[in-house]
């Protein structure tokens, strides 16, 4: 009886428990039936920039019990969540499509992002999408062309166009003496953001090559325009040309103006001064404008005097002057039994012709016969004297005339009160200007007008102005790069004592010659 009442209670209680089975069964299906049926998507990302995006999604089904929150998730890892960064817009009572930005995102980098919804706890996700944030890039930037130059700056300038996605600092120009310069050389800092800007490039050198180039400065680095050059002003570069035609109150100079230094040369002339280096507050002429050679003429001068010349070129930057060339002004003239004037010098306690002897008499009217034959010229042992090659029309005014020693001992080669000077009295004016060595120099014109290239060491400091007149022998020579002088000193019965100065140096030779050859004159006063 027992038994048969237990397997009864067992048979109820299970009755029971499926019943509540049952029960627990239909509510909990009709609750998963429920949250399934809200539904979302995720749409498409668009505008992507450097730090953000739209997106967009679509509430597909809102649920019996509708939609408390809804918005976007993402992440820089997959299957975003609510936990991640998440936007809120708030509660929805019907389907359909919403979108939102997301900001405050990292350049070039990938996320993902899903749409979401919210009812009561449950959260219901979208498909996941992908996109990655642009990188930021160098600006844009070009360079402006290179204005109001001078000897030490510059104008230039840029024009910013792009920033590249991110905020300009800085931006300015850079320059430097060689190519390619950045902002580690010399630069300027004219400001930020976009557009275009002007900068002024200050502590240049004069006369020298900069390149240039404008940059800008983003978040992803320095970008560089294209690369200018341009050439500093600087003085003008000018030559003083050899003082020519001196006579004791006037003479010949003028330059050549070679570079212009950039800008145009305004004035140009030689100044003058009896202490060196005289510059345009001292006399001085004016002689036109721009470059290229120019002649002046130096007057008013005082005779017996010496002076200094240099010339000189003016720009906006300022005046700049050629080497300087010594002028020393005749004392005076000497006239010759023809008529021919001859400027004289004091050199020291002597005073010399400054040019070489011309006449073709002597001091008292006899004539000096004149040879041409070369034969009969070289076998003379009689006074004798002719024109270089034979040509009075061109070399008589120059160089004079070249004479035998024979003339030369007669005694009255030179006029009246003047004569050829003896060996000693050379070597008294050799001693005076400082030895052979350096004499020659101070002796010989300045220039290349007479003399050949390179005519060292010619200062012509004496006013002496000694021309290579050349020689006579069995022919005609050297004429340009030799002048010899005779003394009146024999050295035997077949030659006589002479100087000799050469266009390749600064030397006096002092040499003995046959006495039948031809040379120039100098007199000397008594």
């Amino acid at each position: 009886m027992n038994r048969g009442r237990n397997i009864l209670s067992l048979s109820a209680i299970q009755k029971i428990m499926f019943r509540l089975l049952v029960i627990f069964l239909l509510f909990g299906c009709k609750k998963l039936e429920l949250e399934r049926t809200v539904m979302v998507a995720t749409g498409s990302v668009t505008n992507v920039s450097y730090a953000s995006c739209s997106v967009q999604g679509t509430i597909i089904d809102k649920g019996e019990k509708g939609i408390d929150q809804h918005g976007f998730c993402w992440a820089v890892t997959q299957n975003p969540t609510t936990a991640n960064n998440k936007t809120q817009l708030g509660s929805k009572s019907s389907t359909g499509s919403f979108s939102d930005n997301l900001t405050r995102l990292s350049t070039n980098t990938t996320y993902y992002v899903r749409a979401y919804a919210q009812n009561k706890d449950v959260f219901f996700y979208g498909d996941q999408k992908s996109f990655s944030t642009l990188a930021y890039s160098l600006p844009t930037v070009t360079t402006t062309s290179i204005s109001n130059i001078t000897e030490n700056s510059a104008q230039s300038g840029g024009n910013v166009t792009d920033d590249g996605g991110t905020t300009i600092t800085t931006s300015g120009v850079c320059w430097n003496t060689s190519q390619n310069p950045t902002i580690s050389n010399d630069h300027t800092n004219d400001g930020s953001g976009t557009g275009s800007f002007t900068s002024s490039l200050t502590g240049l050198t004069q006369k020298t090559k900069y390149y240039v180039r404008a940059y800008a400065t983003n978040g992803a680095g320095t970008a560089y325009g294209n690369e200018i050059s341009f050439l500093t002003l600087s003085l003008p570069t000018v030559t003083t040309s050899p003082v020519i035609n001196t006579t004791d109150n006037s003479a010949q100079s003028g330059g050549n103006v070679t570079d212009d230094g950039g800008t145009t040369v305004t004035a140009r002339g030689v100044c003058w001064n009896t202490s060196q280096n005289p510059t345009i507050t001292d006399d001085h002429t004016t002689d036109g404008s721009g470059t290229g050679n120019f002649t002046s003429s130096l007057t008013g001068l005082t005779q017996n005097i010496t002076y200094y010349v240099r010339a000189y070129a003016t720009n906006s930057v300022g005046t700049g002057y050629g080497q300087q060339v010594v002028l020393r002004t005749y004392n005076g003239t000497v006239t010759d039994f023809e008529g021919n004037v001859y400027y004289t010098v004091n050199i020291g306690s002597q005073t010399w012709m400054a040019e070489n002897l011309k006449t073709t008499k002597y001091n008292d009217g006899t004539a000096i016969p004149l040879v041409t034959d070369n034969t009969t010229w070289i076998n003379l042992t009689t006074p004798g004297y002719c024109w270089y090659d034979n040509n009075e029309a061109n070399y008589k005014n120059t160089y004079g005339a070249l004479y035998n020693w024979y003339t030369v001992n007669i005694g009255k080669l030179c006029p009246t009160g003047w004569h050829v000077p003896t060996d000693a009295e050379w070597s008294t004016l050799i001693d005076y200007l400082g030895g052979e060595s350096v004499a020659g120099g101070k002796l010989k014109e300045t220039g290349t007008i007479h003399w050949n290239s390179p005519n060292t060491g010619a200062t012509n400091e004496t006013g002496f102005t000694a021309l290579p007149g050349g020689l006579r022998s069995v022919a005609f020579y050297d004429i340009g790069y030799y002048g010899r002088w005779w003394s009146a000193t024999e050295q035997d019965a077949a030659s006589a004592w002479i100087r000799v100065l050469a266009n390749g140096n600064g030397i006096v030779f002092s040499s003995n010659n046959g006495k039948s050859a031809g040379f120039s004159v100098r007199c000397l006063r008594d």
